[in-house]
This record gives C-alpha cells, structure tokens and sequence, in this order.
C-alpha cells in the first residue's frame, strides 16, 4: 500500500508527547511490512534540517498553495526516518512554523497546520504519488478527510483514497473561527451553527475527521469504548457512538530497541529476563545517584511524569505522607508541570530526607534508569488513551500500579484478581483511597520474593513491539479499503 502519514510531530526530529513517539515508529514497523510510507510534518525552528539528513527539494520547491483570498509559497525538505526507507517531507513556511514552539494559543493556530494539510496534498500531487490511505492524527490532521473530498476530489489520483483518523487525545480539538473553512476550501456552511463540522460556534477540525473518516481509531481499545461516553468523549460521544462501527481502539507499540533493558545504553548494569541480577545493581546505583538510602527490603517507587492534574497527583497528594510514615517505601520522581504540583513534591522531599529522589525537569538517561531500577511505577491519571511507560516498566520487570483507564486497562493485569496472569496492581475509583490500597497492595506482594518474580517475568514476556500494533494498522487500513463500515 502507498501511505500518506500526516503529524504535527515526530521523533527524532520534534516531540512534546506521545504522538511523536508514534510518528516516529508505526511508519517504520509499516515499512517494514512492506508498505511504502511518504510522512509530512512541519519544519518547525527547532529542526536542524542538516544535522537530519534533509535535502531542500528544489525540484518542487516553492509550492504555490491557495489559501482564502491569499497564495502561499512553501518550500519542502526531504529525508528520511534514521534507519528506514520511510520518506519524510518537511513543510517550510517560517511565518507559521516559526514560532519557538510546537503549538501555539495564536489567532492562526488552525491556518498553521491547514497549510500543511494542503501541502501534503499538493506534494503527493507533485511526485503523482497516489496513496490508498491517508492516516491523520488528532486535530491537527482532522481537515484532511473532508479536504479530500472537497478540495482535491477532482484529482484521479486521489480517486481510490481512503482515511483513517487516529485520536491520541479527544481533549484538543481545535476549535477555530467558522470563517476558517473557507482556508480549508470546505463549504462554509458546514462550519457555520447547524453545520456538520460545528461544535459550539467553532468550526472542530476534530469533529469533521471524526464524521468524514472512512475509519477512526484511538490508541487503545478501552480509550475507544471511553470516548462513546458522556465521561471521557468531550462533547463528541453522540457522534462517535452513532459511527461506533467504524471506530476501533490500537494499543501503541514502544520502540523496543530503545527500550530493551539487555542493550540499554543509558543503565549501568543490563539485564534480562532470564537473569535479572542486573536489576537490583540498577537499584543500587540509582539510589546513590538520588541520594536515596532505602532499606534492601524497602520497595523503590518510580515517577516519570508530566506533572499535571490529569496525571492524577491529586489523588496522591492526600495520602502521600502517610504512605511514607506507614511503610518503607521511596520514591523516585522525575518530571515537571503545574507549580502547585513541583511544590509539593519539593515540600514533601524536605519532610522526609533519604526518601523521595525528586528531579524536576527532564532527563532522558535517568528517565531510563528510574524505569531500571525502580521496584514499582506509579501511574495514578485520571485518562490516559495510551499510555507509555506502563509498558517500559513491564518490560523492565518493574511493576506498575495505575488507575483503570485507557491504555493502563489494556496493559496491566491485576495480580490480586488474577495471580497466574498478573503484572501489577490497579485501581478503579478515582480516589486517593483506592491509590492508597493498591499501592499497600503492591508493598505487601513486594515482600514475597518468588510471587514477586512471577508478576515481574509475567511483564517482561509480553509483547508490546510495534511490530504487533502495525499489522493492526494494516488490518484496518485493508478494512477502509474494502469499503463502508
């Protein structure tokens, strides 16, 4: 299949979640499928083009693309994802894409990544690239299905075109002036109150994916289900449950040769499952590193987190202090957010010396080393379609404790209500007192040694490579193509 992937972001080369993590690794895993992938992203100011690989494309450069009343010239660079044949194309117009950061609050934030919905299809049009799917992601790949149909329609070559939107977070949605469709060449009806790609006076990019998409897909198949309900669907459940057919849920993959704890360039002592000797040894040396001094039975908590209420904080912090002065358990905390939630890890590190390794801000090697050498991984978010590193921890036989949602349903088995097949501990209220018993839980399993080394081996079996996720991808791409839902 010709795949046309569009994304606001991807690594290596721009990041501020986990759809990078996906546009940087699902277009691989199809490629090595055998499908040939052509990306398009922005070049935003933070790209080093050079550093990259990038060439300027000077046999297409500038596009000339309409936009309202106005004409745009763009230039384009090409190169590659490392590693892969996957072709990338870079989408260069300064005055929109640099702006010192990825998303913006600006008056134009929709005309930013309409340009670049219309730069993909003018580049496909250049190279007479025909693609039998186009996959966009969130809001800001939301236009490109009904852009197909009413602003590139006319073109054979897109003529057997199918789409697939995938929803990584239903929260953003886009929402911009109606007056905005018209940059979009959609019918400013549509956009208008009563209009199909309305919601709540705004034109929604994201509403109009979800209802012209031949198929829609969200990170995990609990996430899929929550977003149907008044809960979790942001407005947009009556629409996603009248397309139920044609909504599904894919669990992310990880990049498992960047997270395999036997190769991890950033631990000082591998292992594996079959001999995780090397564990402990990370224990140890991460401690030390955190100026931890822990008893050799105490269970090592990890956090690697942005540190925001959805994250779930607020469900810990009530309870915190008593599960230090009532058990032996550190922790080890990376990340940084809301000041109210830096302040009190800050204030609660201060109240118990030796037991907290707080690091606030970023740092990818110790980000590493925490899931390495932790006993436990703490995940409390109140949503989360996905989830990631629920998933480092399992396959570095650390044990995670999280709420019951999205991708953390999907990914971890409660060893208390399924002892032969469980790989951690969750909670189903959103209640720091179900916080409080599931990490109890999981202290008290931490003492006994053999159980606990088959809740850990239970983790590092499974697979959660992208190779897995893609033929998913693959399965459902074939289902857009073989028509209605």
């Amino acid at each position: 299949m010709n795949i046309c992937f569009l994304t606001s972001e991807c690594v290596p080369f721009a990041k501020t979640g986990g759809l990078a993590d996906v546009s940087g690794a699902l277009p691989v895993a199809l490629e090595q499928e055998g499908h040939h992938v052509k990306l398009f992203m922005p070049l935003y100011d933070s790209i080093a083009v050079l550093d990259h690989g990038f060439v300027h494309s000077s046999d297409i450069s500038p596009l000339s693309i309409s936009m309202g009343h106005n004409t745009i010239s763009v230039h384009v660079w090409y190169g590659h994802l490392p590693g892969s044949d996957v072709e990338v194309y870079l989408i260069d117009f300064p005055h929109y894409f640099h702006r010192g950061t990825l998303y913006t609050n600006d008056s134009d934030e929709a005309d930013r990544f309409i340009l670049l919905q219309h730069a993909a299809f003018h580049v496909m049009q250049r190279y007479s690239f025909s693609p039998d799917i186009i996959h966009a992601n969130d809001w800001q790949g939301g236009l490109m299905p009904a852009m197909l149909k009413y602003a590139y329609g006319w073109d054979d070559l897109f003529k057997s075109t199918r789409t697939l939107l995938t929803i990584h977070n239903l929260a953003y949605q886009g929402l911009t002036d109606p007056g905005k469709a018209f940059l979009a060449s959609l019918p400013m009806e549509e956009a208008q109150v009563g209009g199909e790609f309305e919601y709540n006076g705004a034109l929604s990019p994201l509403k109009a994916g979800l209802l012209m998409a031949d198929r829609v897909n969200a990170v995990s198949p609990t996430y899929a289900a929550e977003i149907q309900t008044s809960a979790f669907g942001e407005g947009l459940d009556h629409l996603l449950r009248s397309r139920a057919a044609c909504v599904s849920g894919i669990l992310n993959g990880i990049d498992t040769t960047i997270w395999d704890p036997a190769t991890d360039r950033h631990l000082p002592h591998p292992f594996h499952v079959d001999d995780v000797s090397g564990k402990r040894k990370n224990r140890d040396a991460l401690c030390a590193e955190l100026n931890l001094s822990p008893s050799d039975s105490a269970p090592l908590i990890g956090i690697v987190s942005r540190l925001a209420s959805q994250k779930g904080f607020n469900l810990l912090m009530p309870i915190m202090d008593d599960i230090l002065k009532q058990t032996d358990a550190c922790f080890a905390v990376l990340g940084s957010g809301q000041p109210d939630i830096e302040a009190f890890f800050r204030e609660t590190s201060a109240r118990h010396p030796g037991r907290i390794g707080l690091k606030i801000g970023f740092n990818e090697g110790l980000a590493h080393r925490i899931e390495a050498g932790s006993d436990l991984f703490l995940m409390p978010s109140l949503y989360e379609p996905c989830g990631l590193n629920q998933m480092y921890s399992l396959r570095y036989g650390t044990v995670p404790v999280v709420h019951r949602t999205g991708g953390l349903a999907d990914t971890v088995i409660d060893a208390d209500e399924n002892p032969a097949l469980g790989n951690g501990f969750s909670f189903g209220d959103a209640h720091p007192n179900a916080l409080s018993d599931a990490i109890r839980r999981a202290i008290q399993w931490h003492k006994s040694r053999p159980d606990w080394k088959r809740i850990q081996e239970n983790g590092m079996r499974t697979d959660f490579s992208w190779k897995s996720s893609a033929k998913r991808y693959i399965e459902l791409y074939e289902s857009a193509l073989s028509g209605p839902c």
